[in-house]
C-alpha cells in the first residue's frame, strides 16, 4: 500500500477530493493522510500530489502487519492480557511487572 500523508490545507482538500473521485483506489482515509492501493494509478494519484504540493506531501510505500509472523508470542499475550485488565488505569510498566510479561523497557529496544 502507498501511505499518503499531507501537511497543508490546500494538500489536505486535494487528498480529499483525489479520495472521492477514485474511491476504488482509496483503502483507507485518515483525514491528512490516506492508504492508496499499490498499483500504478495509487503511485500516479500519489506522485501527482507530491508534484503539486511538494514537501506538504510525504509518500511511503507500506505492508501490512503480519502479527502472527512478526510479533513474538510473549508480546501478542502481553496485549491481550493488558487489554483484559481489571483496572482499566493501571499502566503498563505497573501491570507487568513481577509477571512474565516483557518489560516496556526491553520493548523500546527490540526490533521486529
Amino acid at each position: 500500500m502507498l501511505l499518503v500523508v499531507t501537511y497543508s490545507r490546500a494538500a489536505r482538500q486535494t487528498l480529499r477530493n483525489a479520495c472521492e473521485a477514485h474511491q476504488e483506489t482509496v483503502v483507507r482515509r485518515f483525514g491528512r493522510a490516506a492508504l492508496f492501493e499499490e498499483t500504478e494509478f495509487g503511485a500516479f494519484l500519489a506522485l501527482r500530489l507530491r508534484a503539486e504540493y511538494g514537501v506538504d506531501v510525504q509518500v511511503e510505500r507500506t505492508a501490512p502487519l503480519n502479527e502472527f509472523e512478526a510479533v513474538p508470542d510473549g508480546v501478542r499475550a502481553a496485549a491481550q492480557s493488558y487489554a483484559d485488565r481489571e483496572h482499566a488505569s493501571t499502566p503498563y510498566a505497573k501491570f507487568a511487572s513481577g509477571d512474565d510479561h516483557p518489560d516496556p523497557a526491553v520493548m523500546k529496544d527490540r526490533e521486529l
